[in-house]
């Protein structure tokens, strides 16, 4: 029987293309739910990304990937509601609507030293910061398509003027630009799919073919 939401009283926010998720994606998860000692941790894919100027992969598949990525952790709940509301998806609508289902919860936002550098670009940014408490993982400055050579030292958050929580874990030099990228280059172009995203996700891409052109 799922815990009331009485009984949930740490509930975290973790939002993103995940397109697709990886290993820092779900690295990041796990120490979020540990550390945090989260009693749920929301898995939100995004629907339509208003701050990105290229097309996602089609929302069945990047949902397909999240169960596949995160759904044997514990505690965690794959979130689709962004990817069936209209319009732009806001994380500031998505917690409103956590704190009417949890109102008795501490919210927490889950998310990368980049999304807290771009923070203040957010809609209704102060709205969330009222709402939740971002905890937030170190990033290595450079993300794109080279972060695979993991040469980048990490974000410097010593200027952020805005509260957050600092999540301990190790340095990740991966992110879904990257995988796209060595995905689109061909098997020999890079570590092997199933070094960089969970081997089920692996095989996904694999079977439906996913990613092998440049984006």
């Amino acid at each position: 029987m799922a815990d009331a939401p009485a009984a949930i009283r740490r509930v975290g926010m973790f939002g993103g293309a995940f397109d697709p998720p990886h290993g820092a994606h779900r690295a990041l998860a796990e120490a979020a739910i540990e550390q945090l000692q989260l009693d749920r941790l929301h898995v939100l894919p995004t629907g339509h990304a208003w701050h990105k100027s290229r097309a996602l992969l089609p929302a069945h598949h990047r949902i397909a990937m999240c169960e596949l990525a995160f759904g044997d952790l514990p505690r965690v709940r794959i979130d689709v509601r962004e990817t069936e509301r209209p319009g732009p998806s806001y994380t500031a609508d998505t917690l409103a609507e956590l704190r009417a289902e949890y109102p008795a919860a501490q919210l927490f936002l889950v998310l990368g030293a980049d999304q807290l550098l771009a923070f203040k670009s957010w809609v209704r940014w102060q709205d969330v910061l009222a709402q939740a408490t971002l905890a937030v993982a170190n990033r290595p400055t450079s993300i794109g398509a080279q972060a695979l050579l993991g040469e980048a030292p990490e974000t410097d958050l010593s200027g952020v003027d805005i509260p957050f929580e600092r999540l301990d874990m190790p340095l990740q030099h991966l992110s879904a630009t990257a995988v796209r990228a060595r995905l689109a280059g061909g098997a020999a172009d890079g570590p092997p799919l199933d070094v960089l995203v969970p081997g089920a996700v692996a095989g996904y891409i694999s079977q439906h073919h996913l990613y092998q052109t440049a984006s």
